[in-house]
């Protein structure tokens, strides 16, 4: 069971929606996610905020922090001066104070209990932030299109290529160095405890994260936007699935005790 986190906004956005609806919210998710994880093998599981992150992680054996809003800069110090003061339920564009709560819960949990991780985008962003690190509010022009004006699903520009560390996971999953689509303005500034950058751009700017000795993986592409075979999703699933057999080890030892 992999879960996978979302996003809440009001129905009245949606074009056509009844009036009758007022109010009331909805939780939505990509579901690209959810089929690729299917594809690899695994129970795709969306998570609501209401959901407790800790009680969650004793069922789960996989956590996909997805993309989405900005995080809010009064988690990772931040100027706070510059957020507009817009309720996220009606502009899903915006900080989800809520969103960004719950999903920094979620990723301690997970890591507390070793469960295997995967940020994406603003995922990846979350879990730096989760772990004490900071970001980049506006990333300043730049040789290498990070804010790609393309539509999804795409494999990206020829100028975003992304160089991996030898020896990281990501290095493992793709080489030397992989093309990847690209859709963000924030970026990681001073990583968290333990993190270390394993992927960069030719500018400079940090595209993929690891806590080594641990399976967690931060991207800051799409993979689930990937046209090309994109291994992220399936090493998620394989670490998951790593994870339960241990566990599953672990308990017929102590019954044959």
């Amino acid at each position: 069971m992999i879960g996978i986190t979302g996003r809440r906004y009001r129905l009245e956005l949606i074009k056509g929606a009844d009036e009758r609806c007022g109010d009331r919210c909805a939780d939505s998710y990509m579901s690209d996610f959810a089929s690729r994880i299917a594809q690899a093998g695994a129970l795709p599981v969306h998570l609501s905020y209401d959901t407790d992150a800790k009680e969650i992680c004793q069922w789960l054996s996989g956590v996909v922090i997805t993309g989405g809003q900005d995080v809010h800069p009064s988690y990772w110090g931040g100027d706070t001066a510059v957020v507009r003061d817009i309720d996220p339920r009606m502009n899903p564009m915006v900080h989800d104070a809520a969103r960004d709560e719950y999903e920094i819960e979620l990723v301690r949990a997970a890591l507390e209990r070793g469960i295997p991780v995967l940020g994406v985008c603003r995922g990846m962003q979350v879990l730096n932030v989760a772990l004490g690190g900071t970001l980049i509010a506006d990333l300043p022009p730049s040789s290498v299109s990070h804010l790609s004006a393309e539509a999804a699903p795409t494999d990206g520009t020829v100028d975003h290529l992304v160089t991996f560390e030898k020896g990281s996971i990501a290095a493992d999953l793709f080489g030397e160095n992989a093309l990847t689509n690209s859709w963000h303005h924030q970026a990681v500034d001073r990583c968290g405890a333990g993190l270390v950058v394993t992927g960069r751009t030719s500018d400079g700017v940090t595209e993929s994260v690891e806590l080594p000795g641990a399976p967690v993986l931060g991207v800051q592409w799409h993979p689930e936007w990937m046209k090309s075979a994109d291994p992220t999703m399936t090493w998620i699933v394989q670490a998951a699935a790593e994870l339960l057999a241990a566990h599953c080890g672990e308990q017929m030892h102590r019954s044959l005790r």
